[in-house]
């Protein structure tokens, strides 16, 4: 199921959140052996530390214990499938890259996995160096992330009514009700509020929030505004903020 198991790994910068001596480290959590061991081997050349494991309950466990930089997650897995596995560890861990395999080259499956909050897909058989690709651009997307939330931006705070986005600590808050946000929400909302009266078509925001540019994700999007105004909406049937503009996108009420 890898099309390229014996090619070397990239010779760019391997390390992109590196500091010191410390790899970048690689949960795979993956039940077929042949393609766990094939990705263990290809990234320890790469200089990756990586672990494997073989269900989906002990990938949330070995997620949770000793927080990996990434991790590579079967779709279909046992005691516990990949999108619950996804989901739970979104939820514990907002800044933990996910990658999802999956052995389907279905629509539905990759839009489910990225609304339970992958940052990206990939389908079997895949190219090992491309997965070292994928996987260098969403170190990169959560490391930028984390540089902002450490204050290294200097951005300053989005003021919209009651709504307040403090960037450098991606914070959200409502009023005096802080607002916890899944990471792709939060890049919505802030892409949204800093451009008030806007509108985004759907193509634009998989290309510039998801990084993708095929057609028939639509329902991906949906699903993260559906989610992104019951937690600031004050009533989520009738949005106030996060406005749909029919048969376009979506955009930021230029009102508040």
């Amino acid at each position: 199921m890898i099309a390229d198991r014996q090619n070397k790994p990239l010779r760019e910068n391997h390390s992109l959140v590196d500091s010191g001596d410390h790899k970048v480290s690689l949960l795979v959590v993956e039940d077929d052996q042949n393609i766990s061991t094939a990705i263990s081997e290809y990234f320890s050349r790469a200089g990756y530390s990586v672990k494997t494991v073989e269900d989906g309950l002990a990938g949330v466990k070995a997620a949770l214990d000793d927080r990996p930089d990434a991790v590579v997650l079967d779709l279909m897995l046992p005691k516990m499938d990949g999108l619950a596995v996804c989901k739970e560890l979104r939820e514990k861990i907002s800044y933990l890259p996910i990658l999802m395999l999956t052995a389907k080259d279905d629509v539905v499956d990759k839009v489910l996995g990225l609304e339970m909050g992958a940052d990206d897909y990939i389908t079997k058989p895949f190219s090992l160096r491309e997965l070292e690709a994928r996987i260098k651009t969403v170190l990169r997307r959560t490391h930028n992330a984390a540089a902002a939330a450490d204050g290294l931006n200097n951005e300053a705070p989005i003021v919209r009514g009651k709504l307040r986005i403090d960037a450098e600590k991606r914070e959200v808050s409502i009023g005096d009700r802080e607002v916890e946000l899944t990471p792709k929400e939060f890049d919505l909302l802030k892409l949204f509020a800093s451009n008030p009266g806007r509108v985004f078509p759907r193509k634009y925001l998989l290309e510039k929030i998801w990084d993708y540019s095929y057609e028939g994700y639509d329902r991906t999007i949906d699903s993260h505004i559906n989610r992104l105004r019951a937690k600031i909406e004050d009533n989520p049937e009738n949005p106030q903020m996060v406005l749909t503009v029919w048969g376009i996108g979506y955009k930021f009420s230029d009102e508040h």
